[in-house]
């Protein structure tokens, strides 16, 4: 399982509820799961002049069709992009 995240794991004080990689990361977490995390860095937002594109949002863009991160890849090749979706998948699937 792999967990594409911008510039890691850690909580922000973004409203309303916290930073989306965090979120999707703490979820999995709680899930029972132990996922790899790579890091993308870059900028995923904004027009297509204002991306700060890197390898890793190419890789992200190229498994999801988007450079918004978090997105998982499950262990059965299940793509799961939105830290709300990655949220709802974990409860779903508790390991």
């Amino acid at each position: 399982m792999k967990l594409y995240v911008c510039w890691g794991t850690f909580q922000t004080p973004r409203p309303p509820h916290g930073h989306p990689c965090h979120n999707a990361y703490q979820a999995l977490r709680m899930a029972g799961h132990d996922p790899e995390v790579i890091k993308v860095r870059g900028l995923g937002v904004g027009p297509g002049f204002l991306h700060l594109t890197t390898d890793g949002r190419r890789e992200v863009e190229r498994i999801s069709g988007q450079r918004v991160v978090p997105v998982l890849v499950a262990d059965d090749g299940e793509v799961v992009t939105d830290s709300r979706r990655i949220i709802d998948w974990a409860e779903a699937h508790p390991a």
